[in-house]
């Protein structure tokens, strides 16, 4: 592979835009190539396979692991271990457990809260209201380090939807104070960015070569 795709949507976007790529499925030494160009964010969604990665690339101290999957809670002790950023809290027991586990681990991860801004009955995450009324408790959990928020739109909307969804999260992770907001993948990062995305999941799109 050669990392034509990566270099040319790394020009794309603003300065203040961060690509994730997201690296589940793609094997160390494709990771190493998308390195080589200058990446050093990887995102991954299941431990086991994240983790024969990390022990492959051991060497490579650049790299930051982010967790991007569903959270299992016999799971969150070895995903605050291993990973710097944690991208899919989608519950305020997962966070609590999360911080109870940091502060034992004596770790401080960057965190992304979930939320769900749609019916979509497949995603998860914390509903606004929710994530407002809770939001007193949730500053006060120790060791973690709340970042921003994530959100996953539905499938199947178009480019108008997609950018409203967007901007929706972009004006609550505003009036929260947090300046990041991980949102957009390959299908609709480009909405994202507009609405005002710091971080964009990429996988295939940079992985895969444009040829």
């Amino acid at each position: 592979m050669n990392p034509s795709n990566y270099l040319k949507i790394k020009n794309k976007i603003p300065s203040n835009v961060n690509i994730l790529a997201v690296s589940k499925g793609f094997k160390s030494q494709e990771i190493k190539t998308i390195q080589n160009a200058g990446q050093n964010d990887f995102g991954e969604s299941k431990f086991q396979e994240a983790f024969e990665k990390q022990l492959n690339l051991k060497e490579f101290k650049q790299i930051n692991w982010h967790f991007i999957g569903r959270i299992q809670s016999n799971k969150i002790r070895k995903i605050v271990q291993n990973f710097k950023y944690i991208h899919s809290v989608d519950s305020f027991e997962k966070l609590q457990k999360i911080s109870n586990i940091s502060l034992e681990e004596k770790k401080n991860p960057y965190i992304m809260l979930q939320v769900k801004l749609s019916d979509d009955p497949t995603k998860g995450g914390f509903r606004p209201e929710l994530l407002v009324s809770k939001w007193r408790e949730i500053k006060e959990l120790k060791n973690i380090l709340l970042t921003g928020l994530m959100t996953i739109n539905p499938k199947g909307l178009s480019s108008m939807e997609n950018l409203e969804l967007f901007k929706k999260c972009r004006s609550l992770a505003d009036s929260l104070q947090l300046p990041d907001c991980s949102m957009g993948m390959s299908g609709d990062w480009e909405e994202a960015v507009e609405a005002g995305s710091t971080w964009i999941r990429l996988g295939s799109l940079i992985f895969r070569d444009s040829s």
